[in-house]
């Protein structure tokens, strides 16, 4: 599986603009590749309070962006997320679209993140993140999510062996992106395809580094702070290999565990 992700800036609160970024990228790689990812919020960037004038309405445009381009060059997208309008519920989403235009996931970003004020203008989802491409079992998170390992390990124990996570990462913490996304391939035994944004917005500046690590925790692939793409290889029987290698999830006593769980 050949994968692609796109470390873009991102205009702060121009949708039209970030469109026509995101498509120039996926025209000049999407045929040399499997899966193309983009970076969280991707279409607006973190200009929350003005969401309700420029969110993507049941996230129409988004998927209908992305299964166009999909079609077109046949190729998976991991649709990054965008805002979300559902009447007046906001959520920040990922869409996932396959080779043939079909959206095959769509997850709505668990764990808000306070710092950067999600809490005040969005709705956290309420529902996992798996997806299959090719017959592999994947899984989408974002950004924030990865501070959680109990939520990246129960999608392991559902079976996903590809971890995507697509953030807008600041630069000030990029040794905890680096590190988090490393230990959550190592201890569950997966891939994991990191697509952060570069560049910055009136408040933040971005950290960039998009990583492919390998279930070792080897990283294949980083980009640097700048806009850039990066490309890898993957190889899926690695995970199953890894897994026979070292035996956690059949090492695992959920039962002493559960016993020892703090009620809240």
């Amino acid at each position: 599986m050949n994968i692609a992700c796109i470390q873009m800036d991102i205009a702060f609160g121009t949708p039209e603009k970030n469109k026509q970024t995101a498509l120039r990228y996926i025209e000049q790689i999407a045929r040399d590749v499997d899966v193309v990812v983009l970076p969280e919020l991707w279409t607006t960037g973190y200009d929350l309070t003005r969401l309700a004038h420029i969110a993507d309405e049941n996230g129409e445009e988004a998927k209908s962006f992305l299964s166009e381009l999909a079609r077109t060059y046949d190729v998976h997208i991991v649709g990054g997320s965008v805002a979300k309008k559902t009447n007046e519920r906001m959520t920040n989403t990922m869409y996932v679209v396959n080779r043939n235009g079909d959206v095959v996931g769509e997850y709505s970003k668990l764990h808000l993140f306070q710092l950067m004020d999600e809490h005040l203008y969005l709705q956290a989802g309420e529902t996992m993140g798996l997806f299959s491409l090719d017959e592999t079992t994947c899984a989408g998170v974002i950004c924030y999510d990865i501070r959680f390992p109990e939520w990246i390990r129960a999608h392991a124990l559902h079976g996903a062996e590809v971890l995507f996570v697509v953030a807008q990462w600041p630069l000030s913490r990029l040794h905890h992106w680096r590190t988090l996304l490393t230990a959550r391939a190592i201890e569950n035994q997966c891939y994991v395809v990191a697509c952060n944004r570069a560049g910055k917005d009136p408040n933040n500046v971005f950290a960039g580094h998009s990583l492919i690590i390998d279930p070792w925790g080897n990283v294949l692939a980083e980009g640097g702070e700048q806009e850039t793409v990066i490309v890898t290889n993957i190889d899926i029987n690695d995970v199953q290999d890894v897994r026979a290698r070292i035996p956690i999830f059949s090492d695992r006593r959920p039962d002493v565990y559960k016993m020892f769980e703090k009620k809240d």
